[in-house]
């Protein structure tokens, strides 16, 4: 078996490479595995930005109090193999993505990264995450001696292979495995037109690929000769083209090579669409979002507003991780549906196991948020003058609340009364944060008398990297 020397240091340059690669794709993020390298050996952790805190509980009960484990999925060690995948789905665990395998040369292995609440969808990182499986059994079965290092590099740039090892997937689930459309091709189709200016505007307007064999099926408004197709390479000439769809329900359709026609339709039963929007863009699978595009990269962002410090905040305090993690999706909704609607509005989000009283519209009964009705409720409430009180408790407490405060060193007359009436709100009270959306202005969010500003956990170069058994970690929480 490989000496632990040779194992930390595959899994501390997979680790790099995951977590830049998916920093780039994502927004801030961390990387972590689980694995044991024959089906008898002890299971280790590695966790160099304590992205598995608080799961403590999940593990014990998967990995020791329980050995189903090592018999689910069986194979014989064998360091000479690593082809011989067996794969171990996402885990499930909130705010966390989770995927993981089985080969002869690693018995088990499951990785794990952060779940940002704003992606279009975690499909692609999920295969990121498999690729992660595979590198490491990969560089288990060569040995030292052939041990080449270049799997965080793989990892670091996997960004356009996972939204195309997504779609092929998703298009084998939809019409099996005789599909013909290319994705590569259309991917650096849309990402080079993405960065393509025309008269100094960016591409708007919508582009379908669908496979040549769906074209009899469609109904065209403007159908091109075979001749006098524009070829998906001549990417200046598609810019030109896209002007046509600007700003309406058309759509360009293409294959994988040319530039078919334009066209009022959804769809055929499978077609992958470019919805161009300026300076970003967005990629589907029939009507599912994919992924995001801007400078000329994939994004996993939906570029709604961005609320990392809350994140955090919420990731920092005595919550349990399903009900941080539930708090925040409710708390984004809120404020998403505010900044498209381009209206003001603040929000109390109340640690206290007491909630702190406010002078506002008080509830007989709070509104249980996860309750999706009540959620709906509370995003329309959010547009009445004042505050949302939300508790701990992942409940409305109350509606069109004063924040009132002494004067703090950090306030800005620019910024207008919400801003400030909530600065000095935080200020006077502890375990509270606020929320300002603003009309004409950015998110702002406060804690303690002072606007957040975003953090991450640790720097990189002070990261441990060395693996740890699983149990010693789960008793002593690093």
């Amino acid at each position: 078996m490989a000496n632990h020397g040779f194992i930390r240091r595959c899994i501390r340059e997979t680790i790099e490479g995951l977590r830049e690669g998916l920093t780039h794709f994502s927004g801030p993020s961390r990387a972590a595995v689980i694995y044991a390298i024959t089906p008898e050996d002890p299971i280790y952790i590695c966790d160099p930005q304590n992205l598995l805190a608080g799961h403590e509980p999940k593990f014990k009960e998967l990995y020791i109090d329980s050995q189903e484990w090592r018999k689910k999925n069986f194979i014989q060690y064998d360091k000479k193999k690593f082809s011989n995948l067996v794969h171990e789905k996402n885990l499930g665990l909130a705010g966390l993505i989770s995927y993981g395998g089985r080969s002869s040369a690693i018995g088990f292995q499951m990785w794990f990264t952060d779940h940002h609440p704003d992606m279009c969808t975690i499909g692609p990182t999920e295969r990121w995450l498999e690729h992660a499986v595979y590198r490491f059994s990969h560089d288990m079965a060569n040995e030292e001696e052939l041990y080449t290092g270049i799997s965080g590099s793989f990892l670091k740039e996997y960004a356009t292979h996972a939204i195309r090892d997504y779609i092929v997937d998703a298009m084998n689930v939809l019409i099996g495995w005789d599909t013909r459309l290319r994705v590569y091709p259309l991917l650096e189709a849309v990402l080079k037109i993405s960065r393509t200016p025309e008269e100094g505007e960016w591409p708007r307007g919508k582009l379908i690929f669908v496979e040549k064999n769906s074209l009899s099926k469609m109904n065209f408004i403007l159908e091109l000769p075979e001749a006098e197709q524009p070829v998906l390479d001549n990417v200046k000439h598609i810019r030109k083209l896209l002007q046509s769809v600007e700003n309406s329900d058309l759509k360009l359709v293409a294959t994988e090579n040319t530039i078919i026609g334009i066209t009022r339709e959804n769809h055929p039963h499978l077609s992958i669409l470019a919805d161009f929007k300026g300076r970003y863009g967005f990629l589907a699978l029939n009507d599912e979002l994919v992924c995001s595009f801007s400078d000329g990269h994939f994004k996993s962002t939906t570029h709604k507003a961005k609320l990392v410090q809350v994140e955090e905040a919420l990731m920092d305090s005595d919550l349990g991780a399903e009900d941080a993690t539930a708090l925040f999706k409710i708390v984004a909704g809120i404020v998403h549906s505010a900044a498209s609607q381009r209206h003001g509005c603040s929000i109390v989000i109340d640690l206290n196991e007491s909630p702190v009283f406010i002078m506002g519209h008080s509830l007989l009964h709070p509104l249980d948020l996860k309750n999706q009705e009540n959620c709906d409720l509370a995003r329309s409430l959010s547009k009445v003058d004042g505050a949302l009180h939300i508790g701990a408790d992942v409940k409305l407490h109350r509606f069109a609340c004063l924040l009132q405060g002494r004067n703090v060193p950090g306030e800005n007359r620019a910024r207008g009364a919400r801003f400030n009436s909530a600065l000095r709100f935080t200020a006077e009270h502890k375990n509270v944060i606020v929320i300002v959306v603003s009309s004409d202005t950015p998110v702002s969010i406060m804690m303690g008398g002072e606007v957040l500003e975003t953090k991450w956990k640790r720097d990189t170069s002070v990261m441990c990297n060395i693996p740890v058994p699983l149990e010693t970690w789960v008793s002593t929480g690093k």
